[in-house]
């Protein structure tokens, strides 16, 4: 994954933010909308977009667009800065291949520790009941 390839084929645009803000809020627009289209991207193999896809099906549109927001600062550029961090992050957590499990089987000697502290245990708990009286 080559990184300056993929930051050119990301799309921005800005939109007013919500929230406080007093008179400077209505005229400026530092809300940032990030935009990538993972089915048509050069950067990426084939291999790592069905990766995305699977990994990212809940953040993806139904055309495979992944949209992120960044409203933090009062700064466009800032939250510019922000947005490409998190999809980069995003994108690098996604593409890690999980380890394969390899089954593995305790030794000899764990199932024989195990089997003698569980004895110990029981006949540890049996000692603390009351005798049994045996009156005929």
């Amino acid at each position: 994954m080559n990184t300056e390839n993929i930051t050119k084929e990301l799309q921005f645009k800005a939109i007013r933010s919500s929230g406080a803000g007093g008179q400077h809020v209505n005229k400026v627009s530092s809300k940032i909308e990030l935009s990538f289209d993972l089915e048509n991207s050069n950067a990426l193999s084939e291999e790592e977009k069905l990766r995305l896809k699977s990994k990212l099906a809940s953040k993806l549109t139904k055309e495979n667009v992944l949209i992120l927001f960044c409203e933090e600062t009062r700064s466009q550029h800032k939250n510019k800065e922000l947005a490409i961090k998190r999809f980069l992050t995003l994108l690098k957590t996604s593409l890690i291949k999980p380890k394969k499990r390899r089954p593995t089987k305790p030794s000899r000697s764990v199932i024989k520790k195990r089997s003698e502290s569980k004895l110990r245990n029981s006949v540890k708990k049996a000692l603390r009941k009351k005798p049994k009286s045996d009156s005929y």
